[in-house]
C-alpha cells in the first residue's frame, strides 16, 4: 500500500484520546505472517467477542420464527443466550495478560493507535496488542508495526509515545474498533456537556 493510500486510510476513520486497557509485546515478523495465514474456523479469523456477534446477527432471523410459532422455546433460548453472554463475559475478562494496572492513554482509530509508553521501541518493530474495549465488552488482538517512536510531550504522560499501524486487520475486529470508537466519543461529548 502506498503513503498516499494509508493517509488516505486514515482520513477515513475518527480518532479518539482514551484509556483503554491494553497489553503488548515485541513479536518477530514470522509471528505476524503466522497469525495473518487463517483457515475455515471462525474463532481463528476473528476475536471471541466478533464470532459470538456473527452468530447472534445469525440467530436473530431464525429467533423470530421461532418466537411466531413456539413462544416457550423461544424463551428458553433467551435464557440460554443469556447464559453464553455471561460466560463470554467471564471468559474475556479473565486474561492474565489485561490488568488494571495496565491502563494505558490511546490515541486509537480503526486503521492504527498511539500509546503512551514507559520505555522507547525502535521504528519497524511488530507488536502483538491486546485491547480490552470495555464499551463493547470485547478483547481484541491486534498486531501492528511501529511508525514512530518520540518523547511524549503531554504532562503527566508516559515519557514515550508510540504510532504504530494495525497489519492484517480483520474486518469484523475493525468494526468492533469502530463501534467503540463512536460509543467513546458519544460518551466524551456527553461528558463535556454535562
Amino acid at each position: 500500500m502506498s503513503k498516499s493510500n494509508i493517509a488516505e486510510d486514515r482520513r477515513r476513520f475518527f480518532r479518539i484520546d482514551d484509556a483503554v486497557n491494553l497489553y503488548y509485546k515485541i513479536v518477530d515478523e514470522k509471528a505476524v505472517v503466522a497469525a495473518s495465514k487463517t483457515t475455515g474456523d471462525l474463532l481463528s479469523n476473528c476475536t471471541l467477542v466478533t464470532a459470538l456477534d456473527v452468530l447472534d446477527q445469525e440467530s436473530r432471523l431464525i429467533m423470530h420464527r421461532i418466537e411466531k410459532k413456539e413462544p416457550e422455546i423461544a424463551e428458553y433460548l433467551k435464557i440460554i443466550d443469556s447464559k453464553v453472554g455471561l460466560l463470554a463475559q467471564a471468559v474475556m475478562r479473565q486474561g492474565q495478560d489485561l490488568t488494571e494496572s495496565q491502563m494505558c492513554n490511546t490515541n486509537i482509530s480503526a486503521s492504527g493507535i498511539a500509546i503512551e509508553i514507559d520505555h522507547s521501541i525502535k521504528t519497524g518493530e511488530f507488536l502483538e496488542i491486546k485491547l480490552l474495549l470495555t464499551s463493547c465488552i470485547a478483547v481484541i488482538m491486534i498486531y501492528g508495526q511501529v511508525v514512530y517512536c518520540k518523547e511524549n510531550t503531554t504532562d503527566g504522560g508516559k515519557p514515550y509515545l508510540v504510532g504504530i499501524d494495525y497489519i492484517n486487520l480483520n474486518d469484523q475486529d475493525r468494526e468492533i474498533l469502530i463501534k467503540h470508537i463512536v460509543k467513546r466519543q458519544m460518551q466524551q461529548i456527553r461528558e463535556k456537556k454535562s
